[in-house]
Parts: structure tokens; C-alpha cells; sequence
């Protein structure tokens, strides 16, 4: 099946919307270009043969050391009974005022919304086009993005001590 989805994004989509196919793991997945997501995305939910029409979660990976992130999307056809995941390999930026960023599926899929906030909020994941895209767990004013690999935890939160 993941043979046949990669051929139709590349025929229906764009030739370089699929960047690589992993069929090795538990979980075979489709690598897309940022720049093709939303199209993917588009394509997979409305297309017939496919009907993507749910999306199960969004995860933010850090591969640290390795300078990169990879997002995850898992999707599921409730009418055909299947699943597919997508990934998105981002270069891994550290600096907390140029986030990498990735284009929000939350038109595509409402689902996305609360997914990409906590992507954002927790691994400085910036989804470009997200119509509230805001901290979701964290209060607003903290500093840094907690599940990074290379986080580094505060002493004191407003001179109440953390640890």
C-alpha cells in the first residue's frame, strides 16, 4: 500500500513530495517535504481511494545530538480500516528565537489544533499558518522548550525555587 501512496503523491501531488520511503520498523512511513505537507495532506484526506479522515496524533521527535527533529503524523482511514504515518525530517535549530518550522495541517484535519500546540509548546516546533498557535501546558512567559533533548531545567520560576 505505502508503494502505491508514495507513486500517486508523487503522480497527483509533486514528483518531490515523497523526500523517502522507510519500510523498515514496526511502522513503515512516508518522509514529505515540508513545502508539499499540507498538499499530502489535502490529497490523502479527500482522495477516494485513500480517505485519510482522521488524524490520530502529531509527535515531536529530537534526534540530539544529531541536529535534526522529526515530526509525525498518524493517520487513519476509519472507512478502509487503515493506517499510515508521515514524517517530516526539520535541521534541528537550537536557538530559541529562530524556531524550526513546518506548515500546520489543523485546515486539513481539526485534530491538528491541540497536536501543534503541544508540538510548539514543548518542542519549539513552529507551525506556520496555525490559527492560534500559543502554549498550551507551559505558562506563557517560560523560557526554552522542556522535552528537548538539550534542556536545561531552571532554578527558580518567578524566585520560587524548581528543584
Amino acid at each position: 500500500m505505502i508503494q502505491e501512496i508514495k507513486k500517486h503523491l508523487e503522480e497527483y501531488v509533486h514528483i518531490d513530495a515523497v523526500q523517502y520511503l522507510q519500510e523498515h520498523g514496526l511502522q513503515p512511513a512516508l518522509y514529505i517535504a515540508p513545502e508539499h505537507l499540507k498538499a499530502v495532506c489535502f490529497f490523502l484526506r479527500d482522495n477516494e481511494n485513500y480517505y485519510f479522515d482522521f488524524l490520530a496524533n502529531i509527535t515531536a521527535v529530537d534526534y540530539f545530538p544529531q541536529e535534526y527533529f522529526e515530526i509525525v503524523y498518524n493517520l487513519t482511514s476509519i472507512p478502509f480500516q487503515k493506517q499510515l504515518t508521515l514524517k517530516v525530517k526539520l535541521n534541528a535549530v537550537r536557538d530559541l528565537n529562530e524556531l524550526p518550522e513546518v506548515p500546520s495541517v489543523s485546515e486539513v484535519w481539526r485534530t491538528a489544533d491541540w497536536h501543534e500546540r503541544e508540538a510548539y509548546d514543548l518542542m519549539g516546533i513552529f507551525f506556520a499558518d496555525h490559527p492560534d498557535l500559543r502554549r498550551i501546558l507551559m505558562p506563557e512567559d517560560w523560557v526554552g522548550y522542556p522535552l528537548r533533548k538539550d534542556y536545561q531545567d531552571p532554578e527558580t520560576y518567578h524566585n520560587i525555587p524548581i528543584k
